[in-house]
């Protein structure tokens, strides 16, 4: 009976040995979320999606496309104005051409479209967002489709999540994940008052071509 007793005690210790490594052995949440502040103003392309479920009280529906460091941009995005509407982008410099389902491409400028949405955001404003970001843990490892990352929470601030989804009123609480290989952002997903958005990042430094519309 005592040899059971001790073997079963000795497997309970080594359990929670083991749980206690597991817990010990994920990075630091702040130290991993300036890594990958410091990762994300490195990146020169990547391919974007916005996603919202449960119509959250911002314009933006969906969106994706892809971007480069300078602010060049292309893809579509929904957004509910007068009913839902689909557009299709291009951003080159100063200039945003723009068509909805029929009709060719109108311009505005880039300022003018930031009054409404700017994509390009979606990349520049990323390194802020991580640096700003309090109360960051590291809570597990996982995968975010075939990436190894790990999860945090943190408090995310207003003006620097409305960058990437438009409409943000105040502060919230997310979860984001981080590659393991590379800390750069995989996804941000924010619950936000009627429902939640999603902000997913792939094809890191894959090559991009931005260029005018032909007319």
């Amino acid at each position: 009976m005592r040899t059971i007793l001790g073997l079963v005690v000795a497997g309970l210790l080594l359990v929670t040995a083991c749980d206690a490594k597991s817990e010990t052995s994920l990075p630091d949440g702040p130290a991993l979320m300036k890594r990958s502040a410091e990762a994300m103003r490195a990146v020169k392309t990547v391919a974007f999606t916005i996603e919202t479920k449960d119509k959250p009280a911002v314009p933006v529906r969906h969106a994706e496309g892809s971007l480069t460091k300078e602010g060049d941009a292309k893809g579509t995005v929904q957004i509910e104005m007068l009913g839902l509407q689909e557009i299709d982008f291009v951003l080159v410099g100063d200039t945003v051409y723009f068509k909805g389902p029929t009709g060719g491409y109108q311009t505005m400028t880039r300022q003018q479209l930031a009054a409404i949405y700017d994509p390009s955001a979606v990349l520049t404003g990323v390194p802020g967002l991580l640096s700003a970001a309090q109360d960051v843990r590291t809570q597990a490892e996982e995968k975010v489709g075939d990436a190894a990352a790990y999860r945090l929470t943190a408090t995310l601030p207003q003006d620097a999540l409305a960058a990437l989804v438009p409409g943000v009123q105040q502060k919230v609480a997310g979860t984001l994940w981080i590659d393991k290989a590379t800390s750069r952002l995989l996804k941000i997903d924010v619950p936000l008052g009627g429902g939640s958005a999603a902000v997913t990042l792939a094809d890191y430094d894959a090559p991009v071509t931005v260029t005018p519309p032909t007319p």
